[in-house]
């Protein structure tokens, strides 16, 4: 059964242009210049139900546009869009009782209120009985361990434990499609894991339904199996995460400082980025050579500092279009 279905979705917006000078200024406020922005451009795809898809791109790429034509934020210009069945621009608040939300660095609990108040707060907002918001609480708390701090203000909450409250919040009404944008954002590495670990229980055990938008591409590969890449509005690629790990998340940057002088010797699959007084940043294909022998050619004995990261996003997206210019000539 499909959760999610989009059938050519588009969604221009009209933006006023700035015009320089005293007289443009005069202009301007009488006869606005506009320009029209197409932000989501004839989009087409569907999302399993129990899934978890990636849907990524840059900024500016029409993610949140998407996003806010699937809530019912925004209606679309053309096109179709069904979540569960329901059009979210002619039937909004009865697709909110069946969706979540859950953004990053944007708090939907009330601070000053503990999270068992805060869980009863929207158990009433949605409408449910008393027993059933009980019900829900207990089954979340056992879920997301929040026993030890469910009946503590949420001002008092570490990080770590105010994001588990955000997600149970999002769940009390048992949504069958839950929206996480950015929801890793501005965390640490700890708290990014048990983040990831909380979606993983969410989908297992609610078999909860997840759209997923992330510039952190830890997020995309371990949670999702499905991944659709979005750029100028349109989608660039729909495939499983395996090809995509495969074929493009196989580079990665490494950047060693040792004391003294080292260098790193020609090998395949090393490309040298900045090699001066200790200091040596190179990119591995990970395809062609492993991380640790790369590592075993450098002198470690000395070694001050390591980092080893994915390839942005961005450089990403421009592979995947470079590679499609090719795949287009031949």
């Amino acid at each position: 059964m499909k959760a999610i279905e989009v059938e050519g979705l588009s969604k221009t917006f009209r933006v006023k242009q700035k015009e320089r000078g005293m007289g443009g200024s005069i202009r301007a406020i009488f006869h606005p210049r506009t320009e029209e922005i197409r932000a989501v451009d004839s989009v087409s795809f569907h999302v399993e139900e129990g899934e978890i898809l990636a849907f990524i791109g840059p900024n500016g790429a029409g993610k949140s546009t998407t996003i806010k034509m699937l809530t019912g934020i925004l209606c679309p210009d053309s096109g179709s869009a069904r979540v569960l069945g329901i059009d979210p621009s002619k039937k909004r608040k009865q697709l909110a009782y069946e969706i979540g939300t859950v953004f990053g660095q944007k708090e939907q609990l009330w601070t000053h209120l503990t999270p068992n108040d805060n869980f009863r707060f929207f158990g009433a907002i949605y409408d449910m009985s008393d027993a059933e918001t009980d019900r829900r609480i207990g089954e979340l708390a056992d879920i997301f361990d929040l026993g030890a701090f469910i009946n503590t203000p949420v001002r008092s909450l570490s990080l770590g434990q105010r994001i588990r409250c955000e997600f149970a919040a999002s769940l009390i009404h048992s949504p069958k499609v839950l929206f996480l944008d950015e929801p890793t954002i501005g965390l640490d590495p700890v708290v990014k894991e048990n983040v990831r670990s909380l979606i993983k229980t969410m989908n297992r055990q609610l078999h909860t339904t997840v759209f997923l938008t992330s510039h952190d591409i830890g997020d995309i590969e371990k949670l999702c199996r499905r991944i659709i890449i979005v750029n100028n509005g349109r989608i660039v690629m729909d495939d499983s995460m395996e090809h995509v790990k495969y074929h493009y998340l196989n580079q990665k940057t490494v950047e060693v400082r040792l004391h003294g002088e080292m260098s790193l010797p020609p090998m395949q699959g090393i490309t040298i980025l900045k090699e001066k007084e200790g200091h040596i940043r190179f990119e591995v294909d990970t395809a062609v050579m492993k991380i640790s022998d790369a590592l075993r050619s450098l002198n470690l004995e000395n070694m001050e500092d390591i980092n080893i990261s994915n390839i942005p996003l961005e450089n990403i997206i421009t592979a995947i279009y470079q590679t499609e210019g090719k795949e287009a000539a031949s």
